[in-house]
């Protein structure tokens, strides 16, 4: 195929799939200039083997997602499917959950709930350091100023709205990311060492290395702790027992009359989601979320 053409690609999904979910997530989160998402759809750039691309996913007949791809498809259907978790039983993984009834409350509202992934690996963890202590709008903004800073424009290939590559470690390696993005020094010293890190290591992002493995690889980096190594891990290499236990948004999904759990409860508590605990992380965000905006339209208490 030549670098400017467009194929189209299907790539199936067991159902039930919720593509408004994912799709949510992944527009919430998205890098100004690299990703965009609109109604329906979600879009970014990408590069492969010297040449730029851009690739626009929608939900389509017969259970698939069609990716129309302007440039050299190569590894995308590769990476959608990672990124939308397409290849997720929902069945099998809402039964086992299903164990704790709570869970199986959940379960039954969004039964096709999937955990978003990541198109990139490095990509993913820069994001996941970047919203440290902030808010994802605020990282969001952090991360189209990265773009615009280092990232390179798009050649080739051209779609509204999408005009950089995210950069990779090679130009982080060494760049004054505090300084160009206004935020603290130390934040700036972790994405250069991941920078670092990647490109002495080529499979630190590689699936399939095992939770404990990856989280301890990740955690020995600078300033990556247990929460952004299991994020990076849920997320980026797929692992699907992952779980951020401190989390602050899962502790207020569980609150109760009697309060809410530590982080330690939390933990004793998710060993009946195992082996599908990343699941139930975005089971109870959701909870979490809605409750959080059916109280936001209530407003005050009189």
């Amino acid at each position: 195929m030549q670098p400017n053409a467009t194929e189209s690609i299907r790539l199936p999904f067991k159902a039930p799939y919720d593509w408004d979910g994912v799709q949510g997530y992944l527009a919430a989160r998205a890098i100004p200039g690299v990703e965009l998402a609109g109604p329906g759809f979600y879009a970014r750039t990408f590069a492969s083997g010297g040449t730029h691309g851009v690739v626009r996913i929608a939900l389509t007949d017969g259970n698939a997602v069609l990716l129309t791809v302007t440039g050299p498809a190569c590894d995308a259907p590769a990476r959608a499917a990672g990124l939308l978790d397409l290849e997720a039983d929902p069945e099998a993984i809402g039964r086992a959950l299903s164990s704790d009834p709570f869970m199986a409350g959940l379960v039954a509202a969004r039964p096709g709930l999937r955990v978003p992934g990541a198109w990139d690996g490095f990509e993913l963890a820069v994001r996941a350091i970047l919203g440290q202590q902030v808010s994802v709008a605020a990282a969001t903004r952090l991360a189209g100023k990265l773009v615009a800073a280092f990232g390179t424009p798009l050649d080739g290939v051209s779609e509204p709205g999408l005009s950089h590559l995210f950069p990779p470690p090679s130009s982080l390696v060494e760049a004054d990311v505090a300084l160009a993005l206004n935020m603290p020094r130390a934040r700036g010293a972790a994405i250069r060492a991941l920078a670092a890190a990647i490109l002495a290591e080529p499979d630190l992002f590689d699936p399939g290395q095992g939770l404990a493995q990856a989280v301890t690889r990740l955690k020995a980096l600078r300033g990556i702790g247990d929460w952004t190594a299991q994020y990076i891990a849920m997320r980026a290499l797929r692992e699907a027992d992952a779980l951020p236990t401190g989390d602050i948004g899962l502790l207020r999904a569980l609150e109760n009359e009697a309060g809410r759990p530590t982080a330690k409860a939390l933990d004793a508590r998710s060993e009946a989601w195992r082996p599908w605990r990343a699941y139930a992380v975005l089971h109870l965000w959701a909870h979490d979320a809605a409750r959080l905006h059916s109280t936001a339209l209530k407003g005050p208490a009189a």
